[in-house]
């Protein structure tokens, strides 16, 4: 509370601004502490990125005033930096350090995995940015505002910049997409909403609740007003609360999927996968056996064993450079491995949804870009898309999307990242498929993209098998993770990325797949849950063997007594949140009994 006591860093009143027609903002205003941690969110297009441009003294507004505090700084993360007068990225990210503090940026650069010696020229965007972030977290300002800074950032750097923001003691405003990044570092939220900025003094896990109560509260008082006026906002609204009905039937099913595939994963190894023998041909999605592949001296599997069926959700996850997306070619057969088979199951119907939107044509309507896709056998004035061989109305399919009537007709280049995402999405649904090949799908989505997306994901009725960096997303979706630990071992683990962890012990995530890590601290790290016991250590051990025996019984006992918990049928609806800890505990249990009871066998059977 001292903090609060300290006048704001800074303070924007009545700020007003109009972009073309529409009035983006009347009358927002906001304040950062020193101390704060704030989320900015808002659906595309709603104006968070200007706003925090004008907190950045970078956009006038038309109207108000921003007051930074004398002596305090600001800085903004540039998405497009300006490197001329730079010979390198580090030069760039060091420029206007004071003498001696050097060493901030070769710290952060290592984290974020800058090459410093990098010529901007040859950088590639993803580069450049980071060079920005970099020379941002270096500076170390009393408010850093931070657009959307996990772009372009791998699994293994977003974990780091979250540690390094935990620690900052700088205040910070924060757009990021991805979920598990916000609620583990905000502490309060921003609310851009139709030109209004809301604030609430809790961090991103309260902010569903609450737009979700602040709309059911207006649409009340509307109903009461003029019960005519109810398309407004709540096309998007209506999107989301009906989901959030569905969710409890979706968790269910993932939950089947998810024990189905732990149970083929405990008999890991080659024999592991194949178990589920004599299947007929159409349930068999992809089978690889022992493949490995090298390019020069890097590795990116070495006799690595999966089995896809029909209906598994498949995450590759890895450092960038691990060679997801070459491991994804290969198991759909478009790259051939060294060595070991792939097989490819009958009748595959793939499509991909990848980075490359490029598939739009920008002048085209919304309208038109569904109803004049050769590929969809469409073509002309037709109101009609043919959606997996069945008419659906143009304007109802696109609402399925998220947009309103009035965007139908607007051109691609009107156009969000996010919104065009949804658009390409539309298209890539309509088609007939069952298998779905997403790579780094969630890159640049806004919120409610990235909510349809997971809806769309678990309803799909083929297999899914996708690559990314978010991990909230892969907790939602994934009924398997596959870990690129890096030199070719790759690992396969029941559920998603936070499932993945449990098994894998209490490993930090910067060293989940580096080979970075000292060697003491790599031997005395928790072994997988499936890693066979080394023959030197297999000669049985009376007093591990014991020790081992009453861990299996604590866990069995704690087990009992959560299945009991959640037995009560009211539970879910009267304490959502002892559900959700009761059940995350009983899958840790769980996981952790089956590593437990696998041990004490490799210690007895030895």
């Amino acid at each position: 509370m001292g903090a609060m006591a300290q006048p704001p860093i800074l303070t924007l009143s009545d700020i007003a601004l109009t972009f073309g027609g529409d009035p983006l903002f009347t009358g927002a205003e906001l304040t950062v502490h020193h101390g704060d941690r704030i989320c900015l969110v808002g659906r595309n297009g709603s104006g968070k990125s200007t706003l925090m441009k004008i907190m950045a003294g970078m956009v006038e507004p038309d109207g108000g005033t921003r007051f930074l505090r004398p002596g305090e700084t600001v800085a903004y993360m540039d998405q497009d930096p300006d490197f001329s007068g730079f010979a390198t990225l580090g030069a760039f990210a060091s420029a206007g350090l004071e003498p001696g503090s050097e060493w901030r940026v070769e710290a952060v650069a290592e984290g974020l995995k800058l090459a410093m010696d990098q010529d901007p020229a040859a950088a590639s965007g993803g580069e450049r940015r980071r060079a920005a972030l970099a020379r941002l977290l270096a500076a170390e300002p009393q408010l850093m505002l931070l657009d959307e800074p996990t772009n372009h950032l791998d699994i293994e750097a977003i974990a780091w910049l979250e540690d390094h923001l935990k620690s900052t003691r700088s205040a910070f405003v924060l757009i990021s997409h991805d979920r598990a990044f916000l609620r583990e570092l905000t502490r309060a939220t921003l609310w851009v909403d139709r030109g209004v900025v809301r604030r609430l003094d809790k961090g991103f896990e309260a902010f569903e609740d609450w737009r979700d109560k602040t709309f059911e509260e207006e649409d009340l008082a509307r109903h009461k007003l003029n019960r005519l006026i109810k398309e407004e906002a709540r096309w998007a609204v209506e999107g989301i609360s009906a989901r959030r009905k569905r969710n409890q039937g979706r968790v269910r099913r993932l939950g089947e999927l998810r024990d189905q595939r732990a149970s083929q994963i405990k008999r890991k190894g080659t024999a592991a996968m194949a178990f589920e023998g004599g299947q007929k041909s159409g349930r068999l999605v992809v089978e690889a056996t022992d493949i490995s592949k090298r390019y020069e001296d890097k590795v990116i599997a070495k006799d690595f064993s999966i089995r896809v069926m029909r209906g598994e959700r498949i995450a590759l996850v890895g450092p960038n450079g691990a060679g997801k997306t070459t491991l994804l070619k290969m198991l759909t057969g478009e790259v051939e491995p060294d060595s070991g088979t792939v097989r490819i199951g009958q009748n595959l119907l793939p499509i991909v949804l990848d980075q490359n939107r490029a598939a739009l044509d920008p002048e085209k309507s919304l309208w038109t870009s569904l109803t004049e896709d050769p590929e969809l056998g469409v073509s002309g004035k037709n109101d009609q898309v043919m959606v997996r061989g069945t008419p659906r109305h143009v304007v109802g399919y696109l609402k399925d999307f998220l947009f309103d009537d009035a965007q139908v007709r607007s051109p691609v280049r009107a156009l969000s990242g996010g919104e065009k995402a949804r658009l390409l999405l539309a298209r890539l649904m309509a088609r007939e498929s069952n298998l779905l090949i997403l790579d780094e799908p969630t890159n640049d989505l806004d919120v409610e993209t990235l909510d349809l997306l997971q809806e769309l994901v678990s309803d799909y009725d083929g297999t899914v098998i996708l690559v990314s960096h978010d991990r909230d997303f892969l907790d939602r979706v994934a009924t398997t993770t596959v870990m690129m630990e890096g030199d070719g071992r790759v690992q396969a683990y029941a559920g998603g990325w936070s499932d993945m962890l449990v098994q894998r012990g209490a490993q930090p995530v910067h060293n989940a797949y580096t080979n970075r890590a000292p060697k003491s601290q790599t031997k005395s790290a928790p072994k997988p849950a499936s890693e066979a016991a080394k023959p030197a250590e297999a000669k049985a051990n009376p007093v591990k063997l014991t020790a081992l025996e009453a861990e299996m019984e604590k866990l069995t006992a704690e087990i009992g007594k959560l299945e009991t918990f959640l037995a009560d049928p009211n539970l879910f609806t009267t304490a959502p949140q002892k559900f959700e800890k009761a059940s995350a505990g009983l899958l840790e249990r769980q996981e952790r009994l089956a590593a437990v009871e696998e041990e004490w066998l490799e210690l007895s059977e030895g």
